[in-house]
């Protein structure tokens, strides 16, 4: 019997017998880099498919760089109750979070009562504007008869009637649009909750990731990044309340109603750089107008100087010395936040980069300057001339 074990070592294939390292080995014959080849191949397809990523979640990353801005905004705030008496995190952004859903809802109450009283009103005065049209009184029955609007409406009341019918889907979309925007409202609320909870722990994970030199470092940066943010709301909210004290004393100069509902408005939206002030202005002069003529003209004007005075004087010097950023730097980063945030998520997003390009502006000149100063090089003395 034969005790001898079968040779296997032939049917075992090296591995420089494998098909991959034969084609490697003929690529390398012929001079081809296949595994540069290979390589780049692999970067452009999945920065393809991380871009078509990125595209598909866009809003959602807006929403989350929106929560993450609130949250830098609400932290000092909870490190201040933190140094103060409550030494938990957890009670301090309870705190906080109640307070702002307090502020929000006396806000919403502060605005949305006078507009309900508003749209009362309108609505008992409204047969009387309409008795005044039809009878040619007022500028609008003054227009009206000028213009032969009462002809043009009676020889057209069958579209109009086709139109008013069909005003039920966007009355609908409308209705959908409010209940997801309530939605992305909470939504964002328990995101800025979680981040100003556990912003705490990532950052001591992040820093643990670096160096003690540059975690002291990227403390410093952040430190100062999250001081120029609470510097450019707190710019902002002076500017936005200046503009509404501005309306406020126009409209009751003028006996305009509801001058405290449009100085309202004018202190929510003017919050929004360079175009809140546009936004603002178009209903408060709409409704002065309604009221009377010269009141309109007076409004229109007042609305424009200011705005114009805001937009490019006002604006850039308060938000340079909030920020310590060049006035023009502060007017180029809005035009290109509006221009991104338009390209990347619509109207929605021209918003948000509007509203987010000066504190971005204001980190990235941090982060450029912090190291333009660290990479400068340092300058030894000369000990040649010193004396024996």
């Amino acid at each position: 019997m034969d005790s001898r074990e079968p040779d296997t070592t032939e049917s075992t294939p090296s591995p420089s017998d494998t098909r991959t390292a034969r084609l490697f080995a003929r690529a390398a014959i012929h001079d081809v880099p296949l595994g540069t080849i290979l390589a780049t191949v692999f970067v452009v397809v999945a920065v393809f498919f991380a871009g078509k990523l990125l595209y598909r979640l866009r809003d959602l990353l807006l929403l989350l760089v929106v929560g993450g801005f609130v949250a830098l905004i609400l932290n000092p705030l909870v490190v201040a109750l933190q140094h103060w008496r409550v030494r938990r995190r957890g009670y301090a952004v309870l705190i906080v979070a109640t307070a702002s859903v307090v502020v929000f809802g006396l806000l919403a109450f502060a605005f949305g009562y006078p507009l309900v009283n508003g749209i009362t009103h309108l609505a008992d005065t409204l047969p009387g504007y309409v008795n005044n049209a039809e009878h040619g009184k007022g500028w609008i029955g003054h227009l009206i008869a000028r213009y032969h609007v009462t002809t043009w409406v009676q020889s057209n009341a069958a579209k109009l009637v086709s139109f008013a019918n069909g005003l039920s889907k966007p009355a609908l979309a409308l209705g959908k649009g409010a209940l997801s925007m309530l939605v992305t409202l909470v939504t964002l609320f328990a995101f800025v909750i979680l981040l100003l909870l556990e912003g705490p722990k990532i950052r001591r994970v992040a820093l643990d990731l670096l160096s003690p030199e540059r975690a002291r470092r990227a403390e410093q940066i952040g430190s100062r990044i999250a001081k120029a943010s609470l510097g450019f709301v707190i710019g902002n909210l002076i500017l936005s309340l200046v503009a509404a004290v501005v309306v406020f004393v126009t409209l009751w100069i003028l006996h305009v109603p509801f001058a405290m509902l449009f100085a309202l408005w004018v202190l929510l939206v003017d919050f929004l750089p360079q175009v809140g002030g546009a936004l603002a202005g178009i209903p408060t002069v709409a409704f002065a107008f309604v009221h009377s003529t010269p009141a309109g003209l007076v409004t229109l004007i007042v609305f424009v100087v200011y705005t114009l005075v805001q937009n490019h004087a006002l604006y850039p010097i308060v938000m340079s010395r909030a920020i310590k950023l060049n006035p023009l730097l502060v007017f180029l980063a809005i035009l290109v936040g509006a221009e991104l945030g338009a390209w990347v998520g619509g109207t929605f997003g021209g918003l948000v980069g509007v509203i987010l390009a000066i504190p971005l502006a204001a980190a990235l000149h941090v982060i450029v300057t912090d190291w333009w100063e660290s990479s400068a090089p340092r300058r030894t003395k000369d000990v040649s001339a010193t004396p024996d």
